[in-house]
């Protein structure tokens, strides 16, 4: 079978899907992203031809903000389908084509292959209620954010129209698609190796001349950047409450100081920055680590050492990071928020807090820090309901390679 993967950021979402079908005998794989993503990337697998393609100045010409979006996609999508059209002048036509629509590579792939079954990653539809947009009072919607993003969805709509089969890895995901769509959209995460990811009750985090074990009481937080979108300025304004409840508590935060999702500060502070001198003397800093953006292996340790991970998140894109802290064997503080719903149950799996309630986070997690030391039943249930609905090798793969090859996931 002749495989082409599309992703600007390959192999994001695809790295055990694309690493199984490359080692897969008879199978021809080729990956098309940004080269200098690509440049970046580790490996996957050494039989995957990798194709970089450069934006090479073509960036957005229009003036009108509702189109700028729109514009950046076709031009991305302009681009790979004239890598498509040499690669079909050489002689490769794929069978598959796996692809995330998002930055609008794909949109023209079903043009150049009219044949390929096209598998699109359904990962976010944009709402105007019931998502990310206006819901924080504290970065309230623009005049033209919904005009935009309802512009911006025109290359969603567009992929899943041309698409075979789309993939979304939450039923909340996959609900924000107009629900003419929906049946055309299978459920199904990318996967947890939860035999990587397990509890380790030898794990040992190091920071200067500190040394973090499980049963200490430290509380961690992870997200790919320190912002608002993943409750970042909720979780600084509860440490206070939180290490006032107890002098030997810890603070262990992964995370950059870029903004991934949503609008940088106006002031051009990171929001770090901003919300530490915002917390000020109420806060002992030398019991809170920020240790940027750090190696799996650390981030793993991390949460093996923790007696409370906090996970907060707008409604908006799920985090793998959640499902690796429940892998992990974490007591989770999370957001009652629509995507952690469907993760965590109060008082079964995890605990669930108001977003916005500060003083309800840090007594959330003062009473869970209290639990440690004894087995948890939230921990087990947590990590069992990992195993049971995505671990990676039982069954995210074998149901994400069944798809591939047409079948139906069991």
């Amino acid at each position: 079978m002749r495989i082409l993967f599309i992703h600007q950021n390959f192999p994001g979402q695809y790295r055990h899907l694309a690493r199984v079908l490359a080692a897969t005998s008879g199978n021809q794989v080729l990956a098309v992203g940004e080269a200098a993503n690509l440049q970046r990337l580790d490996g996957v697998h050494p039989a995957i031809q990798r194709i970089g393609y450069h934006l090479k100045g073509r960036r957005v010409t229009t003036g009108n903000p509702w189109l700028k979006d729109l514009e950046a996609a076709v031009v991305r999508g302009q681009i790979v389908s004239q890598i498509a059209l040499e690669l079909r002048a050489r002689g490769f036509v794929p069978d598959r084509i796996i692809g995330h629509p998002g930055w609008g590579e794909t949109l023209f792939l079903r043009d150049v292959y009219p044949r390929a079954r096209i598998l699109s990653y359904c990962e976010f539809y944009y709402q105007g209620e019931g998502a990310d947009v206006g819901f924080d009072p504290e970065f309230p919607a623009r005049l033209d954010d919904l005009p935009r993003l309802r512009t911006r969805n025109m290359t969603h709509l567009s992929a899943i129209e041309s698409a075979d089969q789309g993939i979304s890895p939450t039923h909340w995901q996959r609900s924000l698609y107009p629900l003419e769509m929906q049946p055309k959209i299978q459920v199904l995460h990318e996967g947890i190796d939860t035999t990587t990811v397990q509890p380790d009750p030898t794990a040992v985090v190091t920071i200067g001349t500190l040394h973090l074990r499980p049963g200490d009481p430290v509380v961690t937080y992870v997200a790919r950047n320190l912002e608002p979108y993943r409750g970042f300025h909720s979780l600084m304004r509860a440490l206070p409450g939180i290490l006032a409840a107890d002098p030997r508590t810890q603070v262990v935060i992964i995370g950059g100081d870029d903004v991934s999702y949503g609008r940088k500060r106006s002031d051009g502070q990171t929001f770090r920055a901003a919300l530490t001198a915002e917390v000020g003397a109420r806060a002992d800093w030398s019991r809170v680590h920020f240790l940027g953006r750090v190696p799996y292996p650390i981030f793993l340790r991390v949460l093996q050492v923790s007696a409370v991970h906090v996970y907060l998140t707008y409604p908006f894109v799920l985090s793998w990071s959640l499902l690796e802290a429940m892998s992990a064997g974490c007591l989770v503080v999370a957001s009652n928020t629509a995507p952690v719903r469907e993760l965590i149950r109060n008082e079964e799996n995890g605990l669930l807090t108001d977003f916005f309630d500060t003083d309800g986070l840090a007594q959330r997690v003062i009473q869970a820090l209290a639990r440690r030391g004894a087995p948890d039943p939230l921990r087990a249930t947590a990590r069992q309901d990992v195993i049971d609905g995505f671990d990676l090798n039982t069954r995210c793969l074998p149901a994400a390679v069944a798809l591939v090859n047409g079948e139906q996931p069991t």
